[in-house]
Formats: C-alpha cells, sequence, structure tokens
C-alpha cells in the first residue's frame, strides 16, 4: 500500500505513520528525519534546510523532491510506503505526478489550530538521541532528562509558539489545496483527530479497510 499523510504540523502524522509502517510492514519516509539527519551532519543541504526550517518556512521543492525519489529506489519500498511531510506544496504533487508516483491513499489528519498549539509547544526531544517526549500526554520519568539516555530534553526552534503559528499559516497557505487536489484523484481520505493516539489509528484503519 502507498500512502501520503497530511495534515498540519503537529498533527500526529509522524506518529500514525510509524503505526501503520509496522501494521503493514512498510517504510516511512520522513522529510523531516531525512532533512534533520543533514542538517545533523552539517551538510551544505542541511546548513541550508535548517534556515528555512528554524523560521517556519518550507524548505525548496528542488531539495525535498530530490531527496525523496532517491529514497523511493531503494529495494524496501518495492512493496509500499508511507510518505509523511511531503507533498507540501501543490507543485510537489505534481512532481511526485510527473515522477510516476502513485499512491493508493492520501490520509488528511484534521484536527484545529489551537490543538496543534497546545500539543507542538510541550513537544520535547532528546539533544543526544532524538528520542521525542511531551509534557503532558508522553512526559519523561524525570523531568528534563530522556528515558532512553539519560541525555537533556530540549525544546526544538520549531516547536516554539512563533514559529509555530507562523508554520500553521504557511500550512493553510501552501499544503492544505493539497486536500482539494487529491480528492478530486479519488484517493482522499480524510480523518478526525480523536482524543488519544490509539483512537486516531482506529478510525485511520477502518477507513482504510485495514
Amino acid at each position: 500500500m502507498k500512502l501520503i499523510m497530511l495534515g498540519a504540523p503537529g498533527a500526529g502524522k509522524g506518529t500514525q505513520a510509524e503505526i501503520l509502517s509496522a501494521k503493514l510492514g512498510i517504510p516511512t519516509i520522513s522529510t523531516g528525519n531525512i532533512l534533520r539527519a543533514a542538517i545533523k551532519e552539517g551538510t551544505s543541504v542541511g546548513l541550508q534546510a535548517k534556515s528555512y526550517m528554524d523560521a517556519g518556512k518550507l524548505v525548496p521543492d528542488s531539495v525535498i523532491i530530490g531527496i525523496v525519489a532517491e529514497r523511493l529506489e531503494k529495494p524496501d519500498c518495492a512493496k509500499g510506503f508511507i510518505l509523511d511531510g511531503v507533498p507540501r506544496t501543490l507543485p510537489q504533487a505534481e512532481a511526485l505526478d510527473k515522477a510516476g508516483i502513485v499512491f493508493d491513499h492520501v490520509v488528511s489528519i484534521e484536527i484545529s489550530d489551537s490543538e496543534i498549539e497546545e500539543r507542538m509547544g510541550g513537544r520535547r526531544v532528546c539533544s543526544a538521541c532524538g528520542a521525542p517526549f511531551h509534557v503532558k500526554s508522553k512526559p519523561p520519568k524525570q523531568e528534563g532528562v530522556c528515558d532512553a539516555c539519560g541525555g537533556a530534553l530540549i525544546q526544538r526552534d520549531d516547536d516554539k509558539v512563533e514559529t509555530v503559528r507562523n508554520r500553521l499559516k504557511v500550512y493553510h497557505q501552501e499544503t492544505e489545496p493539497l486536500k482539494g487536489y487529491y480528492e478530486k484523484k479519488g484517493v482522499l481520505v480524510p480523518v478526525d483527530n480523536q482524543p488519544t493516539i490509539e483512537a486516531t489509528t482506529k478510525v485511520i484503519m477502518e477507513a482504510l479497510g485495514i
């Protein structure tokens, strides 16, 4: 099964993609993870991407599409994959179409901006191993300390309130139109965000007929 996960930043796309990946036995292709790896390595592309991400702006299509196309050529994508974080704009969607990349379903997680602000503002990540936490929904056993490796937990710049609001503005302007694009293709699957991760997963699986 070939899927795209859509939704505002912080809607839970990555979490749900990983759950579906495990259930379906197909890889999740997260552009965010790919870009952050490049940033950590300090590559020229990574540094360029960081300047956009820190400002809550979209990374240029030339960077995104190239990374994704190379990743989808790997053997583990032969039986399917889940794209998380791309496409983010209509030109990206059109570029994927031109590349001959076909999707079975496009899952759109629906959630309000106010919920997003609360959710993202509470996110923390381990500065050492990258493990994710949340002050409310997934707090560490010891405040400020990673359960996995003991590293210090930090708030990423793109999770701070000013940046979150800017990212939401960009989402509504640039990414939300994709819902109409894929609806016309007959592959859009809108799913309302639920109170828990498990409940949201259940609704998605039911919508996909899994």
